[in-house]
């Protein structure tokens, strides 16, 4: 097993670059919808940019460009993961108490991968890695 795990460990900063990258995309997709209304998602189609909803949309899609490049990677995973807290408690949890009756699975997860990824860093596939010399 102790091998097993050192094999694993070898690609952990790999995964973790990945991790952040897909992170990002996946925020990034949803400030794109919302603001700039692609693709056309029905429940983003009214919302204009000065809303609650486009306020989220342009966090969504400014600090998710960010973690996509690594560039403040801690900062933005900071940001990103309050405002998917917020956007939880704010849009999700009134609803139901339990998640998965609710629809805020999604906004959980973002929190908690962003959580991790503002004590982690940006991994070495980053902007952050580069300015620092690391890579």
């Amino acid at each position: 097993m102790d091998k097993f795990n050192k094999l694993l460990a070898a690609g952990e900063p790999m995964v973790l670059s990945i991790l952040r990258i897909i992170t990002g995309l996946l925020l990034f997709q949803f400030g794109v919808a919302k603001l700039l209304k692609f693709p056309p998602v029905p429940m983003f189609e009214k919302v204009q940019a000065l809303s609650l909803f486009g306020t989220a949309g342009m966090v969504e899609l400014v600090f998710g460009g960010l973690l996509i490049l690594g560039l403040f990677s801690r900062l933005a995973a900071f940001i990103l993961c309050g405002e998917m807290a917020f956007a939880y408690f704010i849009e999700h949890f009134p609803r139901n108490f339990i998640p998965l009756l609710n629809s805020g699975n999604l906004a959980i997860m973002f929190c908690f991968a962003c959580l991790y990824l503002t004590c982690a860093g940006g991994g070495p596939l980053s902007l952050d890695a580069v300015m620092r010399g690391k890579r």
